[in-house]
């Protein structure tokens, strides 16, 4: 039971006199050895962030406006804005995606085209017109003729 009593006293003593002290591992040759978290090479750099804002996914709902359109029903997609006056769109339609571009018209802030492509040759086009860089709508025509009305944002 003494030994015990003397090796906390021994700690506890250390631990007082020791207080701004840390234990910092070297090398053989002295030299400090750090330790770097997984996956992070020696003399990885922090990369560089991007300044300005960041880009927003929207969710792209499209509500049909003619018979061929709704033979299909609603569909949903999505836009990410690039908040530069650009934005990326992907739909899948009849079982094919079409991915394409959202870009703003010059010297309208609020006014913008879209159009999107598949692979087996289906196309849309759209217009339209965003109140905030969230919230927009608009109309958009596929190759086979189908018609709806565009919700993009909240």
């Amino acid at each position: 039971m003494k030994t015990l009593r003397n090796g906390a006293i021994a700690l506890s003593l250390s631990a007082l006199l020791l207080p701004g002290c840390y234990v910092l591992p070297t090398g053989p040759d002295g030299a400090p050895w750090y330790v770097y978290p997984p996956g992070v090479p020696p003399g990885a750099r922090e990369a560089n962030v991007p300044s300005g804002p960041l880009p927003v996914i929207l969710t792209a709902r499209l509500y049909p406006e003619n018979d061929i359109a709704t033979q299909t029903g609603m569909l949903t997609g999505t836009v990410t804005n690039m908040m530069n006056g650009k934005g990326r769109f992907v739909l899948n339609y009849r079982g094919e995606t079409l991915v394409g571009e959202a870009t703003r018209v010059s010297n309208d802030d609020r006014r913008g085209v879209a159009s999107a492509y598949s692979r087996n040759g289906a196309f849309m086009s759209c217009e339209y017109q965003m109140s905030g860089p969230r919230q927009g709508a608009g109309m958009c025509t596929f190759s086979d003729g189908a018609k709806y009305q565009v919700h993009l944002g909240g």
